[in-house]
């Protein structure tokens, strides 16, 4: 069980060295903004919509390594979802991190299973938990069908 927590170790340091999609995005439709004020990590997540899929996401902030590493593995999850999968995601993300899984990780994806044992330190519950929150509030956003076409 030690190699198993090292491996999750290992991808949370990996994820927070070299985080993916850390970038600001010029062509989103949609913006979330979370902020911990227990710890100071703050973050933005951004969205490029079209219809009811995810075509890119990305996210940029300062945080702890938990809290950058989450983010990161949030938005090479939520690439090429539908809203309604990366919700149904967040929510199972979400009773991950809380404990409420009870070791069962259905329909979520393995690799966010390095997140499980943030569980047993509550303190740490919200770091992981900060992109998603994010990543929330840019999903309920309403963003239009078709584009304005700039005439007028």
């Amino acid at each position: 069980m030690a190699d198993l927590g090292e491996l999750y170790q290992n991808v949370i340091l990996d994820h927070n060295r070299s985080p993916r999609n850390f970038r600001d995005m010029e062509n989103a439709n949609c913006r979330g903004e979370g902020y911990n004020p227990l710890c100071g990590d703050q973050l933005a997540v951004w969205l490029r919509t079209e219809g009811d899929r995810v075509i890119d996401v990305s996210f940029l902030g300062s945080g702890c390594a938990i809290s950058k590493a989450s983010a990161s593995l949030m938005t090479t999850m939520i690439k090429g979802k539908t809203r309604a999968e990366a919700a149904q995601m967040f929510e199972r993300f979400h009773d991950l991190v809380t404990g409420r899984t009870q070791g069962e990780f259905r329909d979520l994806p393995r690799k966010l299973e390095v997140f499980s044992g943030v569980a047993e330190f509550p303190a740490r519950v919200k770091c992981a938990r900060l992109s998603w929150h994010a990543l929330k509030a840019a999903l309920d956003q309403k963003v239009p069908d078709v584009a304005p076409s700039g005439a007028g």
